[in-house]
């Protein structure tokens, strides 16, 4: 590799600490490499106040960084991947991505305006994409306490930090974003995000969380995972990026793009894919509305063919220890809940928005918010195994208490 690299990203906070993460990614690999970063707005970003549909289609945030590429005036770029345009560009190419953050959507609810939802059955939500507004206008009803009768889905820009601001200042309760673009900057350690953090960690105090399922609402392809962009006459340097390259996040995110593309592809598309890989095999979600007007909601697992586990191994797996408890009065417990079936919480149970609450199935979710009971989020039927992926959000590891059936 050469021995000094020049990588470029957007100018935002959390896109300044995603370069660096892909520079410490390339310096594990190659100690004495130089890299140097330089930093500049894309389109998207000079224009913050005008909708993301009202603009150009393809590549609002990385096509003037692209011409940085091309031009010979940086080596690398590092985007988000689900800002990139669908289709590949001649003389560039995607070398390498590190592995994938969590590429769920967050919904953050003003705490204070909560009783606002309660008492008028309406929800006022910022986020600009159609896929969201698209998926998640028939879920909120049953997915939250409330069950808010008419969403409104708000545009906004800006980013991370000004969008959570706009929750605060302006009149909309909800803010929906990528929590791969919150966990990032609130796991910052480096002195120069210090006040973006601290912003971040001290809004997240007044907000009730909720993280959304990818069954209910698979993200645009390539949430959560990072773009590496190198020019294809660059054979060395791209050859070497191998080194840092996770070739499953890459596969996920390369076969997501393939199902937006089959329909039509762009990033105004009202269609959300997700792709996961986990021991029983490869599961693939998709939901939204094509451009020819057909619903999509579509839910597939393609099985490992090595996924049947022997007795002997059944027998080492680590299984969750249960004890039977007693049912206290008042509120239960300030631990955080695990929660296999609805039926398992005595229904005298005051259980309030701040203590955490997640869910083994998305039917014991609807039927607990049914009861009033904010869920921060579910695994979605794949096994006390599946990580929450919540300990930055929350602030530490939980430690559950679970019920499940007797």
């Amino acid at each position: 590799m050469n021995r000094i690299v020049s990588i470029a990203a957007r100018r935002s906070a959390l896109a300044r600490w995603q370069a660096y993460l892909v520079g410490a990614a390339l310096h594990q690999v190659q100690p004495n490499l130089e890299i140097n970063y330089q930093f500049r707005a894309s389109l998207g970003d000079q224009r913050p106040d005008e909708p993301l549909w009202q603009m150009p289609e393809k590549g609002v945030f990385t096509e003037d960084l692209r011409e940085e590429l091309l031009g010979g005036r940086c080596d690398l770029l590092v985007h988000s991947w689900k800002d990139l345009p669908i289709e590949d560009h001649p003389r560039t190419c995607i070398a390498a991505t590190l592995p994938r953050a969590d590429q769920r959507d967050l919904l953050l609810v003003n705490a204070e305006r909560w009783k606002q939802v309660c008492d008028s059955g309406r929800l006022s939500v910022l986020t600009s994409s159609p896929r969201r507004a698209q998926n998640l206008q028939d879920i909120f009803p049953s997915a939250l306490p409330a069950s808010p009768q008419h969403i409104e889905f708000v545009p906004v820009r800006g980013n991370i930090q000004t969008r959570v601001q706009k929750l605060f200042s302006g009149t909309a309760q909800g803010l929906i974003v990528a929590k791969a673009a919150l966990d990032r900057l609130l796991e910052t350690t480096m002195d120069e995000f210090a006040e973006s953090r601290d912003e971040l960690r001290s809004a997240l105090a007044g907000c009730y969380w909720m993280v959304l399922p990818l069954r209910w609402n698979p993200t645009a392809p390539g949430q959560g995972a990072l773009a590496i962009e190198a020019r294809r006459a660059d054979a060395e340097l791209i050859s070497n990026l191998q080194a840092i390259n996770c070739a499953e996040t890459y596969a996920a995110v390369e076969s997501e793009r393939r199902i937006l593309r089959a329909h039509g592809g762009g990033c105004h598309q009202a269609i959300g894919a997700s792709v996961l890989r986990r021991n029983t095999g490869i599961l693939t979600f998709v939901r939204g509305l094509s451009q020819d007007g057909t619903l999509l909601q579509t839910a597939s697992l393609q099985p490992n063919q090595h996924c049947a586990r022997t007795y002997t191994e059944r027998e080492q797996i680590t299984w969750a220890e249960r004890k039977a408890r007693s049912v206290p009065d008042g509120n239960p417990f300030l631990q955080p809940l695990w929660v296999a079936k609805d039926y398992v919480l005595p229904v005298e149970w005051a259980i309030p928005p701040t203590q955490l609450v997640w869910t083994s199935e998305l039917d014991t979710w609807r039927e607990l918010a049914g009861r009033g009971i904010w869920v921060n989020g579910s695994a979605e039927g794949l096994g006390e195994e599946e990580s929450p992926r919540i300990a930055t959000l929350y602030g530490q590891s939980p430690e559950w208490l679970k019920f499940t059936q007797a």
